[in-house]
């Protein structure tokens, strides 16, 4: 690949269907929290494969308030109404945004109604819950997709294409990190969901530690065999939840990914991939508002390429709607959210064990 044309390279390379020849998918949005609010919706509205016409909370009043802020919503219901069916002939298919233990529920809804579904990561707050929600929908023959975001951005697919390439010789080590003061950036509320660890099923692992865990996947295109990890918390907050987390993943041939996460600690975040010819370093990596760069070396060339901003919610609701309204398959699908899942609780036993963890 020529490295030189990768500033150029925000081609959406997955488009497999000419969004004007088909019709949007309209979308019931679940959970109308900041996120959402901030960063999902308006994604969509500006959308040409996608349309939000109905708008799930907890009270009818918030619903439509949202509603009235955007332009497509024509329906704003409760969550009973929506597991009552309440507008279901108004909406293609779901976008599940709640807290993590809530996930399944609304899956199955939309299973009985024959709607797709987009569901926010991590799948669920357990492998057990995660795998139900999975055989759900493949029972009821609906799409499902897990909403990591980093597939679609294209900073990490064209490190993926270098990376296939040849471009670091044989991978060696990954080493990749989140990290946030969460009560400044997400929610200064010291009893919101993040912290329940039954809404949550995890603190900064489940939350932030997934993007450096499942974007190690995606470059390498390989599932973990084992892990090791510790957590961390020393803030009052986090009395049911970890702050921080450390852990290794070990791949195929004895290839490692080194990941940190925390909750409480400055907002950073990169990924990196060292082999043995070169190496690809995206920083910043996660976070939505920044704009990323591609750090690459090999032999004496060293190079850093600004990467084009997009809006990451936005590619991700097109690229499920490419693959709703086209023949071509989804990834990230359930059985794929459903190795994180298994990754993340293996960690949590190594926590306890002090040892390693074997992946089922």
């Amino acid at each position: 690949m020529d490295v030189s044309t990768l500033a150029e390279c925000t081609r959406r390379d997955w488009e497999s269907v000419d969004a004007s020849s088909v019709e949007p998918v309209r979308f019931a949005v679940i959970g109308l929290g900041w996120f959402t609010r901030g960063r999902a919706l308006p994604a969509l509205e500006a959308s040409d494969r996608c349309e939000p016409t109905v708008l799930v909370s907890s009270t009818s009043e918030k619903a439509d308030r949202v509603a009235r802020e955007f332009e497509t919503p024509d329906h704003g219901i409760t969550y009973d109404e929506f597991h009552e069916g309440v507008a279901s002939d108004a909406y293609d298919a779901v976008y599940i945004c709640t807290p993590n233990a809530l996930h399944l529920p609304y899956a199955e809804t939309a299973s009985e109604f024959g709607k797709a579904v987009l569901c926010e990561k991590p799948l669920e707050r357990s492998t057990e819950r995660a795998r139900e929600l999975v055989e759900t929908c493949a029972d009821s023959g609906v799409a499902l997709m897990v909403g990591y975001r980093m597939h679609t951005e294209p900073a990490v697919r064209r490190a993926r294409e270098l990376l296939a390439d040849g471009y670091v010789g044989t991978p060696e080590s990954v080493r990749g990190h989140m990290s946030q003061v969460m009560f400044d950036h997400v929610n200064p509320d010291t009893d919101q969901w993040r912290l329940d660890e039954e809404l949550a099923g995890g603190g900064a692992l489940f939350d932030i530690g997934i993007y450096p865990l499942n974007t190690a996947r995606f470059l390498l295109d390989a599932d973990p065999v084992a892990v090791t990890g510790r957590t961390q918390s020393t803030h009052e907050a986090f009395d049911e939840v970890e702050e921080a987390v450390t852990f290794t993943v070990e791949f195929p041939d004895e290839l490692y990914a080194s990941c940190f996460a925390s909750h409480n600690a400055h907002q950073s975040s990169a990924i990196t991939v060292t082999g043995t010819e070169g190496e690809i370093r995206i920083e910043p990596a996660f976070f939505q508002n920044r704009t990323r760069e591609l750090h690459l070396s090999r032999g004496d060339t060293r190079t850093s390429i600004t990467i084009d901003r997009v809006d990451q919610m936005l590619e991700e609701f097109d690229y499920f709607a490419d693959r709703l309204r086209g023949e071509e398959s989804i990834l990230p699908d359930g059985d794929h959210g459903v190795v994180d899942m298994q990754a993340m609780e293996a960690v949590y036993g190594s926590d306890a064990s002090g040892g390693w963890e074997p992946i089922p």
